[in-house]
């Protein structure tokens, strides 16, 4: 198996930068899906004033900084230090902004501090073994905390641990990262065995256009 540091560098490379502003000219911005200006915001994530949140998988770091500039503590993890690079370039100096590069397990079992919210934008709750990563996730949640992801949904028939291929050079075989798709109602069933309460999973449609796959967000609390 591809060593995932690796495969995320890799994976950065290929990434658009986000956007200097959004359709509403701002700055900063919580994006959910895959597709720009679409879907809810950081409301899902029911954060008290001055909360601290921790985003596992932040990539470049343009969500967790949102959160900053409302008054969070942010904490954003992400394996890859090219991801962290441009976040730190773009959000380096942003206060209540923190990055980590790490694997979010291995961050998890080693930290001591709580979190009103855990969230994950097609990142690390995509592509860590739930039942590895929940009980971690939910330890360092306080009581009521939200746990809110987001990735594609399965393909019909495609379940359990997959396998995804990050592309490189036209003579270089791709990396391979392993990735975990569920139905809905699987995903609300592994929350429940791992503790969490009020929990829903829903597909949410792609915006009108000639793109058919939604976006599964998966909402729980601790």
């Amino acid at each position: 198996m591809t060593d995932t540091r690796t495969a995320w560098d890799t994976y950065a490379t290929q990434r658009p930068d986000r956007r200097p502003v959004n359709a509403r000219g701002e700055t900063t911005w919580f994006n959910w899906t895959q597709y720009a200006d679409h879907g809810p915001g950081a409301e899902l994530l029911a954060l008290p004033d001055r909360g601290r949140v921790l985003d596992l998988g932040c990539g470049r770091g343009g969500n967790a900084a949102h959160l900053a500039t409302l008054g969070m503590t942010a904490v954003g993890v992400d394996v890859s230090p090219a991801q962290l690079r441009a976040a730190r370039e773009r959000w380096g100096d942003l206060p209540g902004l923190v990055l980590h590069q790490a694997d979010a397990v291995e961050f998890l079992r080693r930290t001591d501090d709580e979190y009103d919210a855990v969230f994950s934008v097609y990142g690390a709750l995509w592509f860590t073994d739930p039942d590895v990563l929940l009980p971690v996730v939910r330890e360092r949640l306080r009581p009521g905390g939200a746990l809110v992801f987001s990735q594609r949904p399965a393909v019909e028939g495609c379940y359990g641990c997959q396998a995804s291929y990050i592309p490189r050079g036209e003579d270089e075989d791709p990396l391979v990262v392993k990735r975990w798709d569920f139905e809905p109602d699987v995903w609300e069933s592994l929350l429940k065995e791992h503790g969490f309460t009020d929990v829903q999973a829903e597909v949410l449609a792609a915006p009108p256009g000639r793109r058919k796959v939604g976006t599964l967000i998966v909402q729980a609390r601790a």
